[in-house]
Order: C-alpha cells, then structure tokens, then sequence
C-alpha cells in the first residue's frame, strides 16, 4: 500500500466517523419531529415513508459531504453539518405548512406528498451544500 494512503487514513476515518455520527444524530432527531414513524411504515412497505426519509437524508448528506470536501477541522465538519441538519428540520416544518395533510399522507402511503417532500429536502440540501463552500 502506497505510504500516502497510510498517512491519510487517519484522516479519512476520523471524517468518516465524524460524518456518521452526524447522520446518526440528524436521523435520530428527525424521526422524533416527524409525527409518524418512519422506519416502522418502511417495514410494512409504505413506499411513502420510505421516500420522504430518503429524500431527508440526501438533503443532510450533500452538505455534509460539501464540507468534507472543503473544510480544514473535525470542528468545521460538526459545526456545519449541524447547521445542515436544522435547515433541514425547517426545511421538513416548511413543507407541513405547505401541505398540512401530510401528517395523514405518509403513513396512509400516498407517494405525491412523499415526492414532494423528498424534492424539497433535496433542493433545500443542494442550496445548503453550494452555500457551504469556502
């Protein structure tokens, strides 16, 4: 193995760590803001939920892979990619405002409101990615 590799490797695993712990903890905190549960409508098959929550962690994903890229500490990375994921919080809350059957629509399994949201997470990530490069 070429030694450039060995000495990045630290590195590369203390961002790798750093950017799962972040997915982790937005996952969990999204799962308690959302009124329905998410996990248990994607075991039953509820294409739906599943759509939505993919479409939430794509939205968080971007800019934190963005300041992977661009950031210069572990700090930077936690720091930014708390940001990513209250926006994307506000991002979801936004969405309840613009559709207030949604609460009703994902567990029930209707897929457009489910699209819609997971378009809105994804746009409102991109933003948030291009804004966080420096």
């Amino acid at each position: 193995m070429p030694t450039h590799l060995l000495t990045a490797l630290p590195a590369f695993l203390a961002y790798f760590a750093v950017a799962m712990g972040l997915l982790v903890l937005f996952l969990l905190v999204y799962l308690n803001v959302t009124p329905y549960h998410e996990v248990a409508l994607i075991r039953a098959g509820n294409a739906a939920a599943a759509v939505s929550l993919a479409g939430a962690l794509l939205g968080f994903a971007m800019p934190v892979a963005n300041v992977i890229a661009h950031s210069d500490t572990l700090i930077d990375l936690a720091s930014w990619g708390a940001i990513a994921g209250v926006i994307q919080i506000l991002a979801y809350l936004a969405a309840r405002l613009t559709l207030p059957q949604l609460n009703q629509d994902i567990p029930a399994g209707r897929i457009a409101p489910a699209i819609f949201l997971a378009a809105i997470s994804f746009c409102i990530g991109l933003i948030n990615a291009a804004c966080m490069t420096y």
